[in-house]
């Protein structure tokens, strides 16, 4: 498994062995159990250059029934990527040891060893070199709709406000002094565990510890009133798309234009692509996309009919359009699909 040491048996955590942040200890704390942890992990060099775009845009393949992944990078001011970057992912950015000059826009920060930073993802953001450079990071990232997307309860927006809702210039950093930081430094720990040492259900187990480390973000910076007002935001937004959410999963083979759905919203179309995007974590087309290969991906398992016929049913007129789309969503052909899931040869 890349990024963790061979250990016989399980991954474990004794503080006893452990230094707080290079020094010696005398009595054990989450955050020293933490680095004690992450003694046994593999820290690699930042190496990201052939994951970026023109743009600075980073991308990371994911698997699209796990859209996680946690990164262990090791910065040095000899291996590390320089220059700004940006990426779709939501990201948690936490060093270990050592300080981290990191640059969000126009502001420069200082993140010191045990701050957990909450990322501006959209925004193009770079770590900055400088004498004795030196820092394991544990990077966290993952998809908006792993934890949040259409057809959750409103209340679960919560788990993204941390992210959602700052104040422009400002960011959300969680500092080993905060109430909530040797909570936070607990289930951490018990998420580079489950990830890296992945026992059986482990998806399951990543999301919940996950969840968990995002509510307590979210407590943590719950003092400001734009969380509150993000917040109810949220549920108006959730509400006013309901009507049209219902119409999309009975009628996702029809043909519907983003105007007409602000219509049916009753919304403006530039208001209904940002308030769409952000109540799904996607935008309209691709929502309903998801939508007709979630229906053709049931005939596929469920029934025997011709490909053609499936994707006609589904509403893509193009078969090799709707191949493409399948392959895109699922990493396979819908022939493939169907083997894998019934036994049936492709044809």
């Amino acid at each position: 498994m890349s990024g963790i040491v061979k250990q016989q048996g399980s991954i474990s955590v004794d503080a006893s062995r452990g230094t707080k942040l290079g020094e010696s200890r005398q009595e054990s704390t989450p955050l020293s159990e933490l680095l004690v942890l992450a003694k046994q992990l593999r820290f690699e060099p930042h190496e990201i250059s052939h994951a970026l775009d023109r743009t600075g845009r980073y991308d990371l393949e994911l698997d699209r029934e796990f859209l996680f992944v946690i990164k262990l990078f090791h910065y040095t001011s000899e291996h590390f990527t320089r220059g700004a970057t940006w990426h779709e992912r939501l990201e948690l950015f936490l060093p270990l040891d050592g300080g981290v000059r990191f640059r969000v826009g126009d502001q420069e920060m200082e993140i010191n060893a045990g701050d957990l930073l909450v990322v501006d993802n959209l925004k193009l953001h770079q770590v900055n070199d400088f004498p004795g450079f030196d820092s394991r990071v544990v990077v966290i990232s993952f998809m908006r709709e792993f934890v949040y997307s259409l057809g959750s309860p409103a209340h679960d927006h919560a788990f993204l406000l941390p992210f959602d809702a700052k104040l422009e210039g400002q960011s959300h950093v969680l500092r080993p002094t905060d109430s909530q930081a040797c909570a936070a430094y607990q289930d951490l720990a018990e998420l580079l565990q489950c990830y890296f040492e992945r026992p059986p259900l482990f998806q399951a187990g990543c999301k919940a510890l996950l969840l968990r480390l995002l509510h307590r973000l979210a407590q943590r910076f719950q003092s400001s009133e734009m969380l509150r007002a993000d917040f109810l935001q949220q549920q108006e937004r959730a509400e006013q798309l309901r009507k049209l959410l219902a119409h999309i999963e009975t009628h996702y083979a029809e043909r519907l234009s983003l105007e007409d759905a602000a219509r049916m919203a009753g919304m403006s179309p530039s208001s209904f692509i940002k308030a769409f995007k952000r109540v799904a974590g996607m935008t309209f087309v691709t929502y309903v996309t998801h939508v007709r290969l979630s229906r053709a991906a049931q005939l596929l398992r469920e029934t025997t009919r011709q490909m053609a016929e499936v994707a006609a049913i589904t509403g893509f007129a193009d078969q090799s359009y709707f191949v493409r789309q399948f392959r895109k969503h699922f990493g396979q052909t819908p022939s493939a699909y169907r083997h894998a899931h019934t036994g049936k040869p492709p044809s």
